[in-house]
Formats: structure tokens, sequence, C-alpha cells
């Protein structure tokens, strides 16, 4: 695919670019070409690379298409004031070359803008950590991690605050457990509280958000044993034991929901700070039971959990601890299902250096672009800027607001 020759001017006055946009923040991260062969502005060519994505265009390829089709009163706030627009190899290469620590680092304090939390409100924003697979990729590695990305997902905004890619480890737990403190480290936990499931149950990585001024709450499973049965055995002694003796402190949430082919799905969640002076576990204040119970497909089904958090009861509430939990699910349902299935990760076969890396986090961007202008239906959303490519644009380079 060759590169577009120039277009006439466009019939409608141009859209501002603002400082504050995500094109202004792009300028930031480092260019890896030699500058006698540029022919375009790097943060022109990503900025182009999401305006297209949030257009439904989910490769390189549809990408390069999707921009030769554009006539210049949609390239030429992207950067593309000549109306030439780059062919699919310009963007692969590109991709694959560039630096995925920087563009990282842009974009986190580029959402840190709209998705800061207030600092003396201790644990008033959930950030969700969690693992994600980039499928179509796997083909083409031998071993290597079966996880290539540690992302921080901002609960209810649900903005990406910060990825890290993975190229290294055996298997799950180490891949992600070598790159959480640099993940960490990206983000002021300030009024902030870590949820994650019972992998990211570590000392260290509890030791790191407490000495940042933030605070965790973790699922609890075998991988720490003696922290594990020391919960049970206070919410669920054995049939067997002696008389349980009254708990000091047990406060208790409940929420009843249906929907998504379930009936009465129930969350019970039952707090307790009387393991807090005996726990040696980093900065416990509170350890939990979470009891679920649905019906799907005439079956009924229960599942148990224990967990621990450094939220005292003044700032975690039994209701509180219980929605930082249900928050925590944000990442899957509205972040890791939608970049499968609405924008094609799966499906990716781009594979070369940094590229799958890059290609994630631009997907990342564009979901957040959405979701912080209030979109909830994503797909339909992407259609709809397929036909009005200006709308896509004006996300990319409009100021950065919040969605309250």
């Amino acid at each position: 695919m060759e590169c577009t020759p120039a277009v006439a001017p466009p019939a409608t006055a141009p859209m501002p670019v603002s400082p504050r946009s995500l094109l202004a923040a792009f300028a930031a991260v480092p260019d890896p070409r030699r500058q006698a062969s540029v022919d375009y502005p790097l943060p022109a060519l990503r900025a182009l690379a999401v305006a297209a994505i949030l257009a439904n265009q989910h490769s390189p390829l549809a990408i390069a298409e999707w921009a030769a089709r554009q006539g210049a009163a949609v390239l030429a706030p992207l950067g593309f004031a000549a109306g030439r627009t780059p062919c699919q190899s310009t963007l692969h290469r590109l991709f694959a070359r560039l630096d995925g620590d920087g563009l990282s680092g842009a974009l986190s304090a580029y959402f840190a803008l709209t998705a800061a939390p207030d600092p003396a409100r201790r644990g008033g924003q959930g950030v969700a950590v969690d693992g994600k697979a980039q499928r179509g990729r796997l083909q083409y590695q031998a071993g290597g991690s079966p996880v290539h990305a540690l992302t921080a997902f901002c609960h209810g905004r649900g903005v990406v605050l910060a990825q890290e890619p993975i190229d290294r480890g055996a298997d799950k737990a180490e891949a992600e457990l070598t790159v959480a403190p640099a993940l960490l480290a990206r983000l002021d936990w300030r009024g902030r509280v870590l949820t994650g499931d019972a992998l990211l149950c570590q000392r260290k990585v509890c030791e790191q958000v407490l000495a940042a001024g933030g605070d965790y709450l973790l699922l609890v499973k075998e991988n720490q044993p003696t922290l594990h049965e020391d919960i049970r055995l206070l919410f669920d002694p054995p049939a067997d034991a002696p008389a349980p003796v009254p708990l000091l402190d047990r406060r208790a949430a409940c929420t009843v929901e249906k929907g998504h082919g379930r009936a009465a799905d129930t969350r019970r969640l039952g707090a307790s700070t009387d393991l807090t002076g005996y726990l040696a576990w980093p900065g416990a204040a509170q350890v939990i039971r979470l009891k679920r119970t649905w019906r799907e497909h005439g079956q009924q089904h229960r599942a148990l959990h224990y967990a621990v958090t450094s939220l005292p009861p003044a700032s975690g509430s039994a209701a509180r601890l219980l929605a930082l939990k249900r928050g925590h699910w944000d990442i899957e349902n509205g972040l890791h299902r939608v970049k499968d299935v609405t924008c094609g990760e799966d499906r990716s076969l781009v594979h070369l250096g940094a590229g799958p890396t890059v290609m994630a986090m631009l997907r990342d961007t564009a979901i957040s672009l959405l979701r912080r202008a209030g979109c909830r239906a994503v797909a339909s959303r992407l259609r709809a800027h397929a036909d009005e490519p200006r709308a896509a644009v004006a996300l990319v380079v409009g100021p950065a607001h919040a969605h309250a």
C-alpha cells in the first residue's frame, strides 16, 4: 500500500488542538527514528492510530487504509497537514521500534490528570491490577510468558492508569510478579486501594503500596498458607473444634443482583479486626470472608473466598469493602473483554518487537478515552465513529476532561 497523495483542503474549519490533549501528551515519547528518514511527526502517527481504533479499525493495515480514505478535515487536526498518510509497513516498522516504557509513562501522566483521587480520602479509589495475554501472538513465541502485560485499571472511571509489558517469566505467577514493582511505582497511591487476586498477595507488594501512601485489598489463598489458615479458622472453624469464641468485631454487608442469565446472585461479606494484633502481615487491619451464591441455568453455585486489607473500619466499612471487591472485576468486563471481543486483540497477529505492546497500549488508550467521556456501549460507539470520524478525532485532539 502506497502513501496517499495530498487531498483537497477541507470544506469546514479544522478543529483546534488542545495543549492538554492526548495528541500533545504523545509529544513526550522518544522518537526512535533517524531524523533524516522522518516523513511524519511521531505524535501524529500515534494519534492517527488511536483515532482509527476509535473508528473501529483493529490492525495496522486497517489503520493505514482508514487514514487513506480520510480528507484533510480529519487528518489536519492529527498533524497530517499535507494530506499524506503512512502505509501499513511504515506503521509496522515504527510500532516495532517504539519505546514501550516511554509510551506507558506518557499515557500514565496524561490519564492521571483526570483520574486522580482525593489524597485526603483514604481508600477513596480502587485500582485493579491484573495480567492479560495477547493470544494472537502465542503462535509466534516458543516458550516465554503466557501473559504479556500487567495493567492497572481505575474502578468506576474505566481508565487504564498504567501498563507494564511482560517479556519474561516461565509461568503466569513469575511473569506478573516480576514486573509488578515497576507497575506499582508508576502510580500515586495516595487515596487509592490496590485490588487483585491471590497472586498479588505478597509481602513485598503490600509493603510497596503502603510505603507509597496507599492501601490494599487482596484475596488470600493457599499460596499464603499461614495467612489463609488463620483467616479460615477465624470465620469457619472446623465442626469438631471446641465451641468457638464469639468474634469481638464482626461487620457484614450483602448485595443481591440479577442479570446475565443468573437469578439472585447474592454476595455476603463479613469483616473483622479480631486478627489485627495477631497476624504478622504488613499493614493488616481487617480480614474478610466473602460468600457468593447464585443460580445459573437451573444449577445452584457457591463460592467462598477470604481476603485481607490494610483499610481500617473507619475507611473500609463492610459495604465499602464489598464494593471494592465487586469493582475489581471491572478490569475483566470493562477492559480485557472489550479489547478481545470488540477491538480484536486476540485476533491480532502483530508480534515483532514492541509492536504488540504498542498496539495493546493504543487499544487501552482508545477505551480509556471513551470511558472517560461517559461511554458505556463501546462497540456501538466505535461503529458510530466509523461513520463520523471527526467525532473520533475530537476525542484525541480535544482537552482532557473527566466524566462525572
